[in-house]
């Protein structure tokens, strides 16, 4: 017994230095960030404003791939494919994390076996917007629409925050709509100004420049405080459906098996990109996303406890695993 601790003491300090070197010297070559969503999504913004924050500290490029459809499927497939060194990073969100185990039954990536946490991102909540010529101005009146006539009206979403936000308005309001699935907010948003949607609960990144434009009119906000970006716009909640609050968050994997020195480090650069002056005044004041941040560990045990409020969400909401 003895003299397996000591051969296994002696691995150990023969590794230490390699990984070391691996910690500090990383990166050497360029980073790719896989994203799940179109460009111009929140997903995709975070992305660029950490990449270019990253790059200002490594001085290494950060290639931005967008990899958008079916839920995330193509993107996390991917990045579980990739090599287990560093240079390959998702870019993602809930939707890819905790809510698709619950929505598909079969994933074509296991959400937990296949990534090695890194870091949570940021975290916010979404608007609800319809167009401008749409009779409903706040959101009561477009539950009393609803309620009026079930099933007459739609919304669509791009993402699954975005979809389950309708889905629990639905519960909650006691009202019946008709989903529209799309590969992207930012399409979704498309239809709602061309009117081939009714309504939408998007992230404010996608939104708030539509609503500043006077293309689409805001109704309330999915979190349980008003935005900064838009405090004369009511929480859904104080606006006619009691109780309703719904929000998304973004974190970053690396494949299964990456080495933890290399985890460290992503973990160290992402942290301090999400904190910089750059990436605020890039992304998170400008979409009114908080800097939430963690430690890979912390963003397990996270994602576990968000994996079964999503679960319990989309049990509540009768929905059925596609």
């Amino acid at each position: 017994m003895k003299r397996r601790t000591l051969t296994l003491s002696a691995a150990a300090l023969a590794l230490a230095p390699l990984l070391g070197h691996a910690q500090q010297g990383f990166p050497e070559k360029p980073i790719t960030f896989i994203v799940p969503f179109a460009a111009g999504t929140a997903t995709d913004q975070i992305a660029r404003a950490l990449g270019n924050s990253i790059t200002a500290e490594t001085k290494q490029p950060v290639v931005i791939d967008n990899k958008a459809g079916a839920s995330g499927f193509i993107a996390s497939q991917q990045a579980a494919k990739a090599a287990p060194d560093g240079y390959t990073v998702l870019i993602t969100t809930n939707t890819t994390h905790a809510a698709n185990e619950h929505l598909f039954k079969k994933l074509p990536y296991d959400p937990v076996k296949d990534f090695a946490p890194i870091a949570a991102l940021g975290k916010g909540g979404q608007i609800m917007v319809v167009n401008p010529s749409f009779p409903a101005k706040s959101v009561a009146e477009f539950v009393a629409l609803a309620k009026k006539e079930p099933g007459k009206y739609s919304f669509g979403s791009g993402s699954s925050s975005s979809r389950m936000a309708g889905e629990l308005l639905q519960q909650m309001a006691d009202i019946k709509l008709l989903h529209v699935p799309y590969k992207s907010n930012t399409l979704a948003v498309t239809d709602l100004l061309g009117g081939q949607i009714h309504m939408m609960i998007t992230d404010a990144a996608t939104g708030l420049p539509q609503i500043k434009g006077g293309k689409l009119r805001a109704l309330g906000v999915s979190s349980a405080a008003r935005s900064p970006l838009a405090p004369d716009v009511p929480t859904i909640s104080e606006a006619g459906v009691k109780g309703y609050e719904m929000g998304y968050w973004f974190a970053a994997y690396a494949p299964a098996k990456t080495p933890p020195a290399v985890v460290k480090r992503l973990n160290e650069l992402l942290v301090k990109a999400a904190k910089s002056e750059s990436a605020k005044a890039a992304f998170y004041e400008p979409t009114g996303t908080e800097v939430f941040t963690t430690s890979p560990e912390e963003l397990a045990r996270f994602q576990t406890a968000e994996s079964q409020k999503w679960g319990r969400i989309v049990k509540a909401a009768g929905i059925e695993a596609e």
